[in-house]
């Protein structure tokens, strides 16, 4: 039995036998955002707006420094984020969502009210 969303997610992301994953969008999607701590570092951006490392840092209880370096390098890669520096000497720089990354709110407004709902 077939739903709205099930019959959408089909026709988006049918694949062909050794057709690549990234012609599904949703595949496109979760190689940006479905790290393990990323979706957790954009709630923090919606919450709180631009972020400085330590900021971040401090926010995600358990997240190692090299991976909260990787995860904002793969964001910035990707035009979610973009570093600004706000001093020059030393260089200090804050975490921007960008036009891109702002589009991911409906995403991450979903995955909380969902958690609010399903996961207590």
């Amino acid at each position: 039995m077939g739903t709205i969303a099930n019959d959408a997610t089909a026709e988006y992301c049918s694949t062909m036998p050794n057709q690549d994953s990234t012609e599904c969008p949703v595949a496109r999607t979760l190689s940006v955002i479905g790290s393990s701590w990323t979706c957790l570092i954009l709630r923090d951006f919606f919450l709180h707006g631009p972020r400085r490392f330590q900021q971040l840092q401090d926010s995600l209880d358990g997240i190692a420094p090299t991976t909260l370096s990787e995860r904002l390098r793969t964001l910035e890669e990707n035009g979610v984020v973009e570093r600004r520096f706000y001093s020059m000497s030393p260089p200090r720089a804050e975490y921007v969502l960008t036009a891109k990354g702002r589009d991911l709110g409906p995403i991450v407004g979903a995955m909380r009210s969902w958690g609010r709902k399903h996961a207590r």
